[in-house]
C-alpha cells in the first residue's frame, strides 16, 4: 500500500509562516531535480493546501521533503498577501 503525503504543522518567523511537506518514496520520484516547483507541478504530485504557499527551498539531502512559505497575513482562500498599514497620516 503507497504511502500517503505527509505535512507539518505550520511554524512562522517575523515574516513568513513556514510548513514542510514529506512527499512518500514512489511520488518523490517524479520530482524534477535540481529546481523549485510551480504551484501546478506540486498540486500535480497530489499535495493539497490552501492558496498562497510557494515552494522555497530544496534541502539536497532530502530533496523528497518539499519546503513552503508564504507571506503572513496571506489569504488562505485567494493566495494574495495585504501589506499592514504602517504608519499615519
Amino acid at each position: 500500500m503507497p504511502r500517503s503525503i505527509s505535512y507539518s504543522e505550520k511554524y512562522e518567523d517575523d515574516y513568513y509562516e513556514y510548513r514542510h511537506v514529506i512527499l512518500p518514496e514512489e511520488v518523490s520520484k517524479q520530482l524534477p531535480r535540481g529546481r523549485l516547483l510551480s504551484e501546478p507541478e506540486w498540486r500535480s504530485l497530489g499535495v493539497q493546501q490552501s492558496r498562497g504557499w510557494v515552494h522555497y527551498a530544496i534541502h539536497n539531502p532530502e530533496p523528497h521533503i518539499l519546503l513552503f512559505r508564504r507571506p503572513i497575513g496571506t489569504n488562505p482562500q485567494t493566495g494574495m498577501y495585504f501589506f499592514p498599514q504602517t504608519c499615519c497620516i
